[in-house]
C-alpha cells in the first residue's frame, strides 16, 4: 500500500469466517504480524525502485502482473467456482478504476514525501469508511464511532501541523497520500457488495490483473511508462509483488481463520510501525513528535473502531 496495502486485506477482514475453535492463536498471530510486515515494506521496496529509474506506473503495472500471475496459480489449484458476469465486472472495476487508483495516489505519494508520513496518513482510511458506512446507512453512529472520527481528525491536525508538512512540494505528497486514503476507502466500501462466496484469492487475481491493465494503459498513454536502468529495478519490483503483496495476503487470509477478524485487524496495525521503521533505518527518515504523537492518535483510532463492544456480560466479534 500501499501500506500498501494488498487489495484484499480488508475485504478479507469482512468475508473471512471465524471458526468458533481456534486450535493455535499463536500462529495465527505471527501470521498477521508477518502480513504486516510485508504490507510495510512495500514502501522500501517502491523507493529502491525509483532509485533504479523506474517511473510509478510502470512499477505499479509490473507489480500487478507478477502477483496476478501467481495469484492466479493459485486459483488454478484452489478451482473455485466463478463469479457471476455483474460479480465479475464489479470486480473488474473494483482492481481497474478502484484499486489501481489507490495504489498510483499511494506510491505517487511515495516519491514526494517520506514513507513514513504517507503511511500514517494512509491509515486514516478505517475512520473513513466508518464515516461513508455511516452517511450510507449501513451501520448505525454511535460514542465509539463518533469517538473514532474524532481521534483520526486530531491525529490528523497534528501529523499536518508539524515538520513543515503543509510545504510546496511536500503539500503535494500530503495530498496524494489522502487522496490514497480517501480512495481505498471508496474502493473497501464498495468491495462490501461483492457475494461473500466468493472466493478471496479469485477476487484478488481478478483485481491485479485488472489493475495492471489499467496502469500499462496509463503508463503508455501517458508516456510514462519509464523502465529501469538496471535489471536490479524489475528485482525490487518482484519484490514488491511477492513479499508486499502475494504473502501478506496469503499469511493475513490464513491468520484470520486462526485468530479471527477482529484480532487481525487489530494486528494489522503493526503495518505503519513496520513503514516507520523500515524507512528510519534504510532512509534515516525521522517523524517529529508532533506527528509521531498524531500517528499513535490515529492508530488508536483504529483500535477503538475494531476492540469488540461489551455487551450483556459477553464479547461479540465484529469482521470490520
Amino acid at each position: 500500500m500501499t501500506t500498501e496495502v494488498a487489495p484484499t486485506r480488508e475485504l478479507a477482514d469482512r468475508r473471512a469466517s471465524t471458526p468458533r475453535h481456534r486450535p493455535a492463536p499463536g500462529l495465527g498471530a505471527l501470521l498477521c504480524l508477518v502480513s504486516a510486515t510485508g504490507f510495510g515494506l512495500s514502501a522500501v521496496f517502491a523507493k529502491q525502485s525509483y532509485a533504479a529509474g523506474i517511473s510509478v506506473p510502470a512499477m505499479l503495472a509490473g507489480r500487478f502482473a507478477v502477483a496476478a500471475a501467481v495469484l492466479w496459480v493459485v486459483v488454478a489449484f484452489r478451482r473455485p467456482a466463478f463469479p457471476t458476469l455483474r460479480t465479475l465486472l464489479t470486480c473488474i472495476g473494483l482492481g481497474g478504476i478502484g484499486y489501481a487508483s489507490q495504489a498510483l495516489l499511494y506510491f505517487g505519494a511515495l516519491s514526494w514525501i517520506d514513507a513514513s508520513l504517507t503511511g500514517l496518513l494512509l491509515y486514516l482510511y478505517p475512520a473513513l469508511v466508518t464515516g461513508l458506512a455511516v452517511l450510507l446507512r449501513r451501520e448505525s453512529p454511535d460514542r465509539r464511532r463518533y469517538a473514532a472520527l474524532l481521534c483520526s481528525a486530531v491525529g490528523l491536525v497534528l501529523i499536518l501541523g508539524s515538520g513543515g508538512a503543509i510545504g510546496s512540494a511536500a503539500g503535494i505528497g500530503v495530498a496524494l497520500a489522502l487522496g490514497a486514503a480517501a480512495a481505498y476507502a471508496l474502493y473497501l466500501t464498495v468491495a462490501a457488495g461483492v457475494p461473500t462466496e466468493l472466493d478471496v484469492f479469485l477476487l484478488s487475481a481478478i483485481v491485479c490483473t485488472s489493475a495492471c491493465v489499467t496502469m500499462t494503459i496509463a503508463g503508455y498513454a501517458t508516456g510514462s511508462m519509464a523502465a529501469p536502468g538496471d535489471v536490479t529495478g524489475w528485482g525490487w519490483v518482484v519484490l514488491l509483488a511477492i513479499f508486499s503483496t502475494v504473502v501478506p495476503i496469503a499469511t493475513l487470509l490464513a491468520g484470520i481463520r486462526l485468530v479471527g477478524a477482529s484480532t487481525a485487524s487489530i494486528l494489522s496495525c503493526a503495518e505503519p510501525a513496520v513503514t516507520v521503521a523500515s524507512t528510519a533505518l534504510v532512509y534515516g527518515e525521522r517523524l517529529t513528535p508532533g506527528q509521531l504523537v498524531g500517528g499513535v492518535i490515529v492508530l488508536a483510532a483504529v483500535l477503538v473502531l475494531q476492540v469488540p463492544i461489551r455487551r450483556g456480560g459477553s464479547r461479540n466479534r465484529h469482521a470490520e
